[in-house]
């Protein structure tokens, strides 16, 4: 089975064009799945911010069986081994709840590191219940869109769950957030970090470019064009994130 390691919060780009300090003095990195990861010790080299790695064995939903389990107990120990700063995964069980055994097990694993719940509580039945399920837990962030497909669509009950965690946890508004949206988010929703890709697509070097074929699915990117990091943006969404703050 194909490793789970994945690193958080925005696609990894190479050093010419690493991200700059974030908001809160910190930023992460992060692979897609069609491109495998960066070792986060390679990441932790290109960057003067903490890194945190994503444990994600699979696509799709967030019901894991034993053995991709297992592949995310192996990586979490890997990603400790290696100077990740802090982890993120999330996993819910068949009837959308947090699967708190199985969520008890792998933050065992996780610590001393601190730990962020993906957007997998998006997914989730009843998200009031669930945020006090992952603050009993002991996650110290939260990542939500709201249960919305954007922060911005999702912004009323990411200020809900902000206001009903009263600093027992993080709770990070991500999805669709830009340089046009993110002042409303941060001021709608009352938080304190984001979540957001800040990229930019960039053409492919390659020349010669065959037509008749795409390296995946016909819903995958298009082979000749890059999505990497923008300094530019990072740097917009920091100031505007500073001004805010």
């Amino acid at each position: 089975m194909a490793s789970s390691w994945r690193c958080a919060w925005t696609r990894w780009s190479p050093p010419s064009t690493r991200s700059a300090e974030g908001p809160a003095g910190s930023s992460c990195a992060r692979a897609s799945w069609k491109e495998g990861p960066p070792p986060a010790w390679v990441v932790k080299q290109c960057v003067r911010v903490p890194v945190f790695v994503m444990i994600r064995p699979r696509g799709g939903d967030f019901l894991y069986s034993d053995r991709e389990v297992e592949v995310m107990k192996a990586d979490i120990r890997l990603a400790k081994l290696h100077g990740a700063d802090g982890l993120v995964f999330g996993a819910l069980t068949e009837d959308g709840r947090i699967d708190t055994e199985l969520c008890t097990a792998l933050l065992a694993v996780c610590r001393p590191l601190p730990v962020t719940f993906h957007r997998a509580f998006d997914m989730v039945h009843d998200p009031l219940v669930a945020l006090e399920t992952l603050i009993s837990l002991g996650f110290e962030r939260v990542l939500t869109s709201g249960c919305d497909s954007s922060a911005l669509e999702g912004l009323s009950l990411i200020k809900r769950l902000a206001e009903q965690a009263k600093g027992r946890i993080v709770v990070v508004p991500g999805g669709g957030i830009t340089e046009r949206n993110l002042q409303r988010i941060l001021e709608g929703s009352t938080a304190s970090e984001f979540h957001c890709s800040a990229r930019s697509a960039r053409d492919s070097g390659m020349k010669f470019r065959n037509p008749n074929v795409a390296m995946g699915a016909s819903f995958s990117a298009p082979e000749y064009s890059i999505k990497v990091a923008d300094v530019a943006k990072v740097r917009t969404l920091n100031a505007i994130a500073k001004n805010i703050l």
